[in-house]
């Protein structure tokens, strides 16, 4: 259990480096926003490259923050239902959640999300939209993305076992109102 409580938190660490790393994004894709703004009514030019740049950014961000976000259990769940349970059930039902539904889904578009970027790499697939960009950076992201969320959800999976066996703390927090959006 020491091993894999190890990987655990190693597989943390690498969610935690990525997710903050792709809050970043966030100020990048905004700055490319303001400027393609300004680019656009300024100086009557515009580009279909920062257009797509904006949305390869903000698909990144998203994809990429999902193993960041279950690892700090901001997923969205039925916080009036999981705030009665304790907090064995609710490590019960984190368990074969993440058994059963996340990580067989997470692995489908792993796999699906691998072979569309290995294809369009080969084809070398570009935007059809002239001034368009490269596809295949992209669509490397989304097995990327779900490779990491595959990782936490294992992560996970180990430390509501080792919770459950008694070898941890409970290391998911409780619902209440300070954790309310």
């Amino acid at each position: 259990m020491r091993f894999l409580l190890a990987c655990s938190r190693w597989i943390d660490a690498v969610n935690e480096r990525v997710g903050r790393a792709a809050t970043w994004l966030v100020l990048v894709c905004i700055l490319i926003s303001a400027a393609n703004a300004v680019a656009r009514y300024g100086f009557n030019f515009s580009s279909n490259a920062f257009l797509e740049i904006q949305w390869y950014l903000y698909s990144t961000v998203f994809l990429c923050a999902a193993g960041y976000t279950l690892k700090h259990n901001a997923h969205v769940r039925i916080d009036i239902v999981s705030s009665r349970l304790s907090g064995r059930a609710r490590a019960w039902i984190d368990l074969f959640g993440g058994l059963l539904m996340l990580l067989p889904a997470a692995a489908i578009l792993l796999w699906f999300g691998w072979d569309a970027f290995v294809e369009s790499y080969r084809v070398g697939e570009t935007s059809p939209d002239a001034g368009g960009l490269a596809r295949w950076p992209i669509k490397f992201v989304v097995p990327f993305a779900f490779l990491l969320l595959i990782l936490q959800g294992l992560s996970e999976s180990i430390k509501r076992i080792a919770f459950l066996r008694g070898r941890a703390a409970d290391t998911q927090a409780k619902p209440g109102p300070e954790r309310e959006l």
